[in-house]
């Protein structure tokens, strides 16, 4: 026993690497105004433009400003330059950020689009109008399937790429997983949460293992088992759940809260025995984004501000 290396105690900064002002950072539930692409660019969606922050050298640049619109979410492709902005008026616009061009303009939805997903040239846009549409954007048309399944506003959408399947969360507190891209009747509807749910996020270590959030009259992160379409096991976090991120390497599990913590928790997965709590945000933690490696997270918040924190 003597002789066995001791075990590394982890230790987690409480304080931000760096914090940036955000003018004009909505203080809104239901948006996805935040993502962090993997050319290490962060963009942020602020009133009515999209900004980028580039990581490697810390220049500000921006994208785009919407014309008698808001930016209602953000989101890159996974490999690449080009970037899906919803906007407040129900249209998407992808854009290719490194040559700052609009390459266009997409319709369909008759409200706000305030959650986005991509699944490699496929875009799925969910919008207060309670649909999902799958984009295909090398296609002319400007969807090819629609899925009506939830009852009130989408606000979480995230594709579990590997398999196929994409995870919607909803203001009518359920969660449907809808499998492969043509398929328009939900796999499975999970109707545990008792509030909003727009934390999302699939498990990169384990196949089909989901974890979402609940609203302020929930509170509580659910794993579930979209093979089986089970219910594995629930935790009370003890404040709304905004955003949930896996990382990529740790079985760890980042979330953000609102009412009445407004902090960030880092959990170890199975056990859900809390690493670290980072507090800061003076408002609700509403928007969370990983760098490409892992390393690093960024909340936003109505305050105005984001907030840089170490997450190995």
């Amino acid at each position: 026993m003597l002789l066995a290396p001791r075990r590394q105690h982890r230790t987690v900064a409480k304080v931000p690497i760096k914090v940036l002002d955000a003018p004009n950072l909505a203080e809104d539930f239901y948006l996805n105004l935040m993502d962090w692409g993997s050319s290490d660019v962060l963009a942020v969606g602020l009133g009515a433009g999209v900004f980028m922050y580039n990581a490697q050298n810390g220049k500000v640049a921006k994208l785009c400003t919407l014309d008698d619109d808001k930016v209602t979410s953000v989101s890159w492709i996974q490999k690449g330059t080009h970037i899906a902005v919803g906007t407040k008026k129900g249209l998407v616009q992808i854009w290719d950020a490194q040559k700052f061009k609009r390459l266009r303009t997409m319709t369909g939805h008759t409200a706000r689009v305030g959650s986005l997903a991509w699944n490699a040239h496929i875009l799925s846009t969910g919008s207060r109008d309670r649909s999902i549409l799958h984009r295909d954007v090398r296609a002319p048309d400007q969807w090819v399937k629609q899925l009506l399944g939830h009852k009130q506003e989408v606000c979480g959408l995230k594709w579990n790429c590997q398999d196929g399947q994409l995870a919607s969360g909803s203001n009518d507190n359920t969660v449907l997983v809808w499998d492969k891209v043509m398929d328009q009747k939900p796999l499975w509807t999970f109707n545990e949460h008792i509030a909003a749910v727009k934390a999302l996020a699939w498990s990169p270590h384990q196949r089909g293992l989901l974890a979402s959030g609940g609203g302020t009259a929930d509170r509580r992160i659910i794993f579930h088992d979209t093979v089986r379409g089970s219910v594995r096991n629930d935790i009370d976090t003890g404040s709304q759940v905004c955003n949930l991120m896996w990382s990529k390497n740790s079985n760890e599990l980042v979330s953000t809260h609102g009412y009445i913590q407004n902090n960030l928790v880092i959990w170890k997965y199975p056990s859900m025995t809390r690493v670290a709590s980072l507090t800061g945000h003076t408002y609700r933690v509403l928007y969370l984004a990983m760098s490409p490696d892992g390393t690093q997270v960024v909340t936003g918040a109505g305050d105005e501000t984001l907030r840089f924190w170490e997450a190995t």
